[in-house]
């Protein structure tokens, strides 16, 4: 009589192991970066404050050429590659009076031979993620989800991974959602609405649907676009985020019991009911501001008339 639980078959429990293991690679990578950047701040190295991304192609070798520690700062500072270039001497002024010693320049050379190594492993786990999505004819899905708009190769493989390849376990998006962990929550009691927090649900695809919200919202012309500029206003950039990554789950929920790619509409169709009310309220906004801007002239004439005339003697 107890409803059992969601178990996904054996081919998605593996892609899901490979997903998460690829997700901490990721992390591990992001904490031996923000070690360097430590290292780099008590070394009073303010590369940071200069190059956007210390860890491209002009900082690695700046890095490197810190770390070997026999190039000057102006040697340094001319490894300064493409649109880099420009900053030379903002760089060159960030590394004079460096402080690095030989035990950080030890800690940093391990950092960065740790990372080269993290990336490796996270390219041989994307070899094998998709070995197993050909392999276990996942490859349908796999395409369906890239459809959605923001998700591409690695978000598709852990959204895959996480719900699967079909939604039989959810009765509806709705419960899908609530799952995920990006569904509001519904707390109202005597007609006063209390705390709308959502629930924690998986914090794997949770974490991807809330990257790919960011994403989406970033892509001119979309309906994911238009969704967070209506909410982001009134609702704050947090929440409009969320209710980005809401509206993603359930076109996830769409592409995979149709089977059918997301077709993205743009802006979507409004009722005539809503453009009767945005009729309405921008005539009255637009009524205000005439009646505004008429009180501001007719104080401007009446301050002119009043103000007192010097005659020269």
């Amino acid at each position: 009589m107890i409803r059992p639980s969601y178990i996904p078959p054996r081919p998605i429990r593996e892609l899901r192991d490979l997903t998460r293991r690829r997700k901490q690679l990721v992390r591990n990578g992001a904490m031996e970066r923000n070690r360097v950047q430590k290292l780099l701040e008590e070394a009073n190295v303010k590369l940071g404050n200069v190059l956007s991304d210390v860890f491209g192609a002009s900082g690695q070798q700046m890095l490197f050429a810190l770390v070997q520690g026999e190039a000057t700062t102006e040697q340094i500072a001319q490894l300064a590659k493409q649109r880099a270039r420009k900053k030379i001497p903002q760089i060159q002024a960030a590394l004079e009076g460096h402080r690095m010693n030989q035990t950080q320049r030890e800690l940093i050379s391990q950092c960065m031979a740790h990372m080269a190594f993290l990336e490796q492993q996270i390219e041989e786990v994307d070899r094998q993620i998709q070995d197993k999505i050909r392999s276990f004819a996942l490859s349908e899905s796999y395409a369906l989800l890239q459809t959605v708009p923001g998700m591409k190769k690695e978000a598709a493989a852990t959204v895959l991974a996480e719900v699967g390849a079909n939604v039989d376990a959810f009765s509806t998006p709705a419960k899908l959602s609530s799952w995920a962990g990006v569904c509001p929550g519904n707390n109202e009691s005597a007609g006063k609405r209390k705390s709308t927090r959502t629930t924690k649900g998986n914090p794997y695809l949770r974490d991807m649907l809330l990257e790919c919200a960011w994403a989406s919202s970033h892509r001119k012309n979309s309906q994911m676009q238009h969704r967070y500029q209506r909410l982001q206003p009134r609702k704050g950039h947090k929440r409009a985020i969320v209710a980005v990554a809401h509206a993603l789950i359930q076109a996830v929920y769409y592409v995979l019991s149709t089977r059918q790619p997301f077709v993205d509409t743009a802006e979507p169709p409004r009722s005539p009911a809503t453009v009767h009310r945005l009729i309405r309220h921008h005539t009255r906004r637009l009524r205000k501001l005439s009646c505004w801007l008429e009180r501001r002239t007719q104080t401007t004439q009446t301050n002119t008339l009043q103000k007192p005339q010097v005659t020269s003697g």
